[in-house]
Order: structure tokens, then sequence, then C-alpha cells
């Protein structure tokens, strides 16, 4: 099992997500990214998250993936 860290970014900032989720692969990995995605979409901000993207890292800092929110926004779940 392996820790992951979650990094929303765009072109003003960075939010770092304190949550450590603890997953088995990379497919439960990019899972648990999109819904952490749609959980900020969702939230009560106005907020345009189309040019955001969230960055998945182990816990060595090293980047796994990144998942533009535009992958994610108007898709069905």
């Amino acid at each position: 099992m392996a820790q992951v860290y979650f990094h929303c970014s765009n072109s003003h900032g960075r939010l770092l997500d304190r949550r450590i989720a603890e997953v088995d692969d990379l497919l439960e990995a990019r899972d648990y990214a999109e819904a952490v995605a749609r959980s900020l979409i969702a939230s009560a901000d106005l907020q345009d998250w189309r040019t955001c993207r969230l960055r998945v890292w182990d816990d060595l800092g090293e980047e796994i993936f990144e998942m533009p929110f535009s992958s994610v926004v108007g898709k069905p779940h």
C-alpha cells in the first residue's frame, strides 16, 4: 500500500491537500484523484476550475501523475 498526496494548482497559485490517501495501485490513485477534483468542483465557491490541475505525489516527494480538472468538468460520474 502506498501513500499519496494531492496538490491543486493553477496560474494563480497552489492548494495543498492535507489528506493522505492510501492506495494499492495507480488505478486506485487515479480514482481517488478524480474524487478529490469532483469534491473541489462541487464546493460552494464560484471558482472556475477548468484551468486547474491536480498533481499526485508519493511519500518520497516524487510526482506520480497530473490530472487536469478539465478532464473531470462536465464528465458524468
